[in-house]
């Protein structure tokens, strides 16, 4: 039976966006030799942060320490990651990664008014306490 977009429930279109968001960022993230959870790696090490900090950010996409390693292992291995913190240029490569995935954010968000996003973060945060 065919459902028309109209009649797919949220649990679909939530899958839907999840995949086609990990498919895209995969590809912007692609042409640097990186995955988008090693992307987001370098963003939770910015700042004052730890590796702690680094799985606490993955946790959701990660189910233990060996995946957790298969992320960040390539990050040291290029020197842009030390045990903890970025090196000087996991810094740089973060900050011209950064503008490429603004830039594909951007995209992703085109036609969506700022007070649209926030209510459906709202929506969804809400939806994931009532689960919880």
């Amino acid at each position: 039976m065919y459902m028309s977009d109209d009649n797919k429930p949220i649990g679909w279109w939530l899958k839907e966006v999840d995949r086609l968001l990990e498919e895209s960022f995969e590809r912007v993230l692609a042409d640097d030799g990186l995955t988008r959870r090693q992307w987001q790696a370098l963003n939770a090490a910015a700042g004052p942060r730890n590796t702690a900090g680094i799985a606490e950010a993955l946790a959701p996409f990660l189910s233990g320490a060996e995946e957790l390693a298969a992320v960040t292992d390539p990050l040291v291995e290029r020197g842009w990651l030390t045990g903890e913190t970025l090196t000087a240029d996991g810094e740089r490569a973060l900050q011209a990664l950064s503008t490429k995935v603004q830039a594909q954010r951007r995209r992703v968000t085109a036609g969506v008014s700022d007070t649209e996003y926030l209510a459906t973060v709202g929506v969804l945060r809400r939806m994931a306490a009532n689960l919880a």
